[in-house]
Formats: structure tokens, C-alpha cells, sequence
């Protein structure tokens, strides 16, 4: 692996535990000060805390990726083939999880809906600038990591299996919600399947960013709308529900 590729293997951990101090910090300079309880100022200080370290970790891995040409033997589709498997990519990946959920919950029992996406969607309500985030900054910064360097770099090695299986399990820790390890891991296997048959990284990028932005979109604004068709159809909450 190319040593600026641990560089920011390095820079994206240090972002995920930086919260530990850049919270705390943003609360003893007065962050949150005026909300309504103690709960809701962490909340806030926790969304203008990603925004300030996802902002500034995107900064320092595309510098550290300035001049980076891939080298790779991956196979390039035509830009055009490539646009449509990325748009296409964003259906797939739904897909993926509405199957996955349904395996979770009627095989194995496991309750459907994200506590990870409920939190971040109650801290978009309060700092709407973090949809930056979750919409744009983090799935570009998942797939660089995650998909780039990590996937590239064992597919370089192996095969296509154990390589999207590594990265993707990987991806799936990360979101730090082991009763849906299956999901995210299926997520992730799409998006290296993207990555590998179009040669090109923009195509999980772009499925990636376009799924979580309607999330985000459907958990924000059609929420009560959704959730009022489920009573009336008779069917759990929870099962509409969609992960970042």
C-alpha cells in the first residue's frame, strides 16, 4: 500500500475519535449554551463537532491524494456505462438493505431501524449543516477509504471476494452497530461491486451520496407522512426505515 494511503487511513481514524476531545471542547467555549437541556447542547455540539473534523479531514485526504494517479490493472468502462452502473448503483444498494433488513428481522430476529441514523438525523434537525456530512463529505470520504484504498488494494492481491469482504466488513464496523453487521456489509459489497466493474471510484461515490441524501430526505421531511401510511397498512414502524 502506497504510503500516503496510510496517511489517510490515519487522518480518517484520528477524525472518528477526535469527537472524544472536540465535543467537550466545543462545550466549555459555550456550544449549546442556550438549548433546552443538557442533552439536546451535547447534540449540538456533537453535529458542529463532525462538521469542523469531516471538513477538515476532507481537506487533508484530498491533499494527501493531490497527484495520485491509479495505477491499478482494474478494467475502465466507458464514462457513459459508468454513469448509468452508478445511477443504477443507487437502487442496488436500497435494494441490498431492504433484503438484508427483511433476513435480520424475520430469520434472525433482530428489531429493523438504526439507532446510528435516528441520532444523526435528531442532530440534523438541531445543526442543519451537518447534512453536509451525511449527505456528501462522509460517503465521499467512506468510498476513498473504504472502496479506493482498502478494496483496491487487496484486489490488487486477490480476488474479488475476499477483497470486498475484508473492506466491507470493515465499512460495516465502522458504523459501530454489530446487530446490523449484515447490512452494512451487504451495502458495502455493492459498492466495491461498483467499484470493480466500472474501474472508476466516482461510481460508488456518486451511488453512495445519492442513497444517503435520500435518507436523509425521507427520515427529515416525509417522516409522519411514512410512518402514518405504516399504521394504516398494518405493518411495523420500523421496516420503511433506511440506514446512512
Amino acid at each position: 500500500m502506497k504510503r500516503n494511503y496510510w496517511y489517510i487511513i490515519i487522518t480518517y481514524i484520528v477524525m472518528q475519535l477526535s469527537a472524544f476531545v472536540g465535543v467537550p471542547l466545543l462545550r466549555a467555549l459555550g456550544v449549546g449554551q442556550g438549548a433546552e437541556s443538557r442533552v439536546e447542547a451535547a447534540k449540538l455540539a456533537s453535529g458542529y463537532w463532525a462538521v469542523i473534523s469531516f471538513l477538515l479531514a476532507f481537506v487533508v485526504i484530498l491533499w494527501l491524494l493531490r497527484g495520485d494517479r491509479d495505477e491499478r490493472t482494474m478494467r475502465r468502462l466507458p464514462l457513459a456505462s459508468s454513469w448509468m452502473w452508478a445511477i443504477s448503483g443507487v437502487f442496488m444498494a436500497l435494494a441490498a438493505q431492504s433484503i438484508t433488513a427483511n433476513i435480520e428481522w424475520r430469520l434472525l430476529g433482530i428489531e429493523p431501524g438504526s439507532e446510528n441514523t435516528r441520532q444523526i438525523i435528531d442532530i440534523i434537525r438541531l445543526t442543519p449543516l451537518l447534512v453536509i456530512v451525511t449527505s456528501v463529505i462522509g460517503p465521499i470520504l467512506e468510498e476513498l477509504i473504504f472502496r479506493k484504498i482498502i478494496f483496491g488494494s487487496l484486489y490488487e492481491k486477490y480476488n474479488f471476494w475476499p477483497a470486498a469482504l475484508v473492506s466491507s466488513l470493515l465499512f460495516a464496523i465502522v458504523h459501530m452497530e454489530p446487530e446490523h453487521l449484515l447490512l452494512y456489509t451487504s451495502m458495502g459489497m455493492v459498492f466495491a461491486f461498483l467499484y470493480a466493474k466500472t474501474g472508476r471510484i466516482f461510481v460508488p461515490i456518486f451511488a453512495h451520496v445519492a442513497m444517503n441524501t435520500f435518507v436523509v430526505a425521507m427520515q427529515t421531511l416525509l417522516a409522519d407522512e411514512l410512518e402514518k401510511m405504516m399504521r394504516q397498512a398494518e405493518l411495523p414502524l420500523a421496516v420503511w426505515r433506511v440506514w446512512l
